[in-house]
């Protein structure tokens, strides 16, 4: 689930958008179409710009010829479906970014009249009114609107985004300088930097088969972006710096650090590219490329980890905006008495702990809680030490002396935690995913601790419906967060988000 922000609009939600369009697009038409049947009367506006005998309509308007929504709704369930399909088929439901303006427009312009063709036949077996025509002709404009309408804010949207660098992947490449220095180039040749940015390069272990000759020319080679160490460092890299995707250029004589660079990349879930090496800095006469429409134009061999840039994750997404921007309405008043009791019990204190925490891809954020401890209790941390009921980097007391009265309450139905809805709501956290990690906690995690960061942290998990209270190991606290990597899906979000709120209403919380 690692992967930064993607331009792919889920084929659900763009589905679901179209047939919101077609739907809007139906019930306006039914409410025009008298309006354009006077139009296409003897002296309308459209008299003479359509084909003399169309429509056969009578010579005077007649109002009562059109039936109730209910009852021409089968023109909607006929068309609908058929004006999907065309979509699909005409590459409607592909990256929306790919598309030019024209192609985007003509997708939506094709489609509904294939459909309208389809209606057209339903009409002409089963001898429908005149109205009815009138009604599908006005339907067919319609929807051509609201579908150019709807792809084309979106279209718009997306572009803006893009040029704004939003959807830009931080890359890494891993190579020989020649090979490197090839691919800086290659890049800004030929790949847009607000579509990925090269964010520094890792040097092989020194080659011994390589000539003096070839060793002093690498050596004054000045590449122009910073080198970040050597491959031996990428696991560590990984874990501390948002690196989306990893380039690794194989060298044609050495490659044995390449099979620590796949586990690393598997194991925290980051794309890899393998670029043979001998295809970047040779010279090819009659042979070329075939590329398979990667925008970064290599020959390569990928290697993607599951749910990258998935509908999936990002419905994941949308839920998290719309449940915690519906809570954080709804729970207003909550938020206002637990800040007014705080104020009250412990006037000294703020309102909000903030809590600096590292998140995906080892990204430094601060969340909010709210303040449950004295004001000293980072301090007292370190002469409390000996108490900590938690084996490993986490510190934890069950009966904590810097907690406060009203903090106990607030810890035991989990009320602390309701302001990391604001967290989630702004992107840096999901409702369920792996608790994020303290600064000085990360220090002390074992390489193995910190596949956590490979996915975005959350409000709760599996640790936090399978009896928290009674985890005394922070070795049992990763394996249930790695075990919810493993088995994700929105299904399992759905029933750790229901154990949650019988944790927090039966008071079971820490």
């Amino acid at each position: 689930m690692a992967g930064g922000h993607t331009d792919r609009i889920p084929r659900l939600l763009l589905g679901t958008g179209d047939l919101g369009a077609l739907v809007a697009a139906f019930v306006a038409a039914h409410f025009f179409a008298p309006g354009v049947q006077q139009m296409l009367l003897t002296g309308g506006a459209l008299e003479g710009v359509l084909p003399p005998g169309m429509f056969a309509l009578p010579p005077v308007p007649r109002p009562e010829l059109f039936p109730p929504l209910v009852e021409v709704s089968w023109i909607l369930i006929a068309t609908a479906p058929v004006t999907l399909i065309a979509l699909e088929m005409l590459g409607g439901y592909g990256r929306l970014l790919s598309h030019s303006f024209g192609r985007l427009a003509m997708i939506a312009v094709v489609s509904p009249p294939i459909a309208i063709g389809f209606s057209a036949l339903i009409v002409f077996a089963l001898k429908l009114s005149s109205s009815s025509r009138v009604m599908i002709f006005t339907y067919g404009l319609f929807s051509v609107a609201g579908l150019l309408v709807f792809r084309t804010s979106l279209w718009t949207y997306q572009r803006r985004r893009l040029a704004a660098g939003s959807y830009a992947k931080n890359v890494l490449v891993l190579g020989q300088p020649r090979a490197v220095e090839w691919m800086v180039a290659h890049f800004r040749a030929n790949v847009p930097e607000t579509e990925f940015r090269l964010q520094g390069w890792l040097r092989l272990a020194a080659d011994r088969t390589h000539t003096p000759e070839r060793r002093r020319d690498d050596a004054t080679r000045d590449i122009p972006i910073e080198c970040l160490g050597g491959v031996d460092d990428l696991g560590e890299l990984l874990v501390h710096t948002p690196i989306h995707e990893v380039i690794a250029i194989q060298s044609s004589v050495a490659r044995e650090w390449l099979r620590p660079v796949v586990e690393s990349c598997d194991y925290f879930r980051i794309r890899l590219r393998i670029v043979p090496e001998t295809l970047l800095v040779g010279t090819l006469r009659d042979l070329e490329i075939a590329f398979r429409g990667d925008p970064l134009r290599l020959p390569e061999v990928v290697l993607s980890p599951r749910y990258l840039d998935t509908d999936a994750l990002i419905v994941k997404r949308l839920i998290d905006i719309a449940v915690t921007a519906t809570l954080l309405v709804l729970l207003a008043p909550l938020f206002l008495l637990i800040a007014i009791a705080i104020k009250l019990t412990t006037p000294h204190l703020p309102v909000f702990y903030p809590w600096h925490v590292v998140g995906l891809s080892g990204r430094r954020f601060t969340g909010y809680k709210f303040t449950t401890m004295a004001a000293d209790a980072d301090v007292r941390r370190a002469e409390l030490q000996h108490l900590n009921e938690m084996q490993g980097p986490v510190f934890k007391i069950r009966n904590d002396p810097r907690v406060t009265p009203l903090g106990r309450v607030l810890r035991k139905y989990s009320l602390n935690e309701l302001p990391q809805l604001w967290s989630v709501l702004k992107g840096d956290m999901s409702l369920v995913g792996p608790r994020p990690a303290f600064r000085h906690e990360l220090q002390r995690f074992e390489l193995w601790h910190k596949r956590k960061l490979c996915v975005k942290p959350g409000i709760t998990c599996l640790w936090q419906v399978s009896g928290r209270n009674h985890i005394a190991d922070f070795n049992d606290w990763v394996r249930l967060d790695l075990e919810y990597i493993e088995r994700w899906s929105l299904w399992l979000d759905a029933k750790i988000i229901a154990r949650t709120v019988w944790a927090v209403v039966s008071g079971s919380g820490s």
